[in-house]
């Protein structure tokens, strides 16, 4: 076999080597977002648990507050069935449902002797703590969607996520306007 023969055949090796590793990272980096999101679902799973439990604590004491108390309840109900309609829908209904809890919270002020509630102040401590860990699965998830679509989105893989169906994924964005207000502290 000539010397042209042994080059082509080299060059068509290693061109089937890199179609392969660029086809193998697109799937980790795919399934990577993909972790990613299930670990926002834990955070809001438990997050969606932690309300009834706030909300029944907070409900011996606002008596008047029905309308706060009844709209973290239906955000948070509209947030379980937003599970599985995809990052779009599932954001908004928990942007809503994060709103909700704020305006629950910023109303507790209001209330001296629940916010001295052993219940409460346990309650609300894992829920700060929940939101946190929600922020910061938030941060991970988008930060693998941006290398996952980078990587479908860039030459030479594009070509190989055009051939092999790869599609962008959705950012996880903040879609009510009151999430993105910084909050308003009181030490009163």
């Amino acid at each position: 076999m000539p010397i042209v023969g042994w080059i082509i055949i080299g060059v068509v090796v290693v061109l089937v080597i890199i179609l392969f590793a660029t086809y193998n990272s697109l799937v980790r980096l795919r399934n990577q977002a993909k972790n990613a999101w299930a670990q926002i679902d834990v955070q809001l799973k438990r997050r969606h648990d932690l309300i009834p439990n706030l909300v029944e604590t907070v409900r011996g004491y606002m008596k008047h507050e029905r309308e706060t108390l009844e709209a973290v309840t239906n955000a948070r109900n509209m947030a379980q069935k937003a599970v599985g309609g995809g990052v779009g829908a599932q954001s908004k209904a928990e942007g809503e449902l994060s709103g909700a809890l704020s305006k629950l919270l910023a109303v507790v002020e209001n209330y001296p002797d629940l916010k001295a509630n052993q219940n409460f102040l346990a309650l609300q401590e894992e829920l700060t703590s929940t939101e946190n860990k929600i922020s910061f699965s938030r941060q991970f998830y988008n930060d693998s969607v941006l290398k996952y679509n980078n990587k479908t989105q860039m030459f030479p893989s594009n070509v190989v996520a055009g051939m092999t169906g790869f599609k962008a994924s959705e950012f996880f964005e903040v879609e009510v306007a009151a999430e993105r207000e910084a909050p308003k502290v009181s030490f009163s």
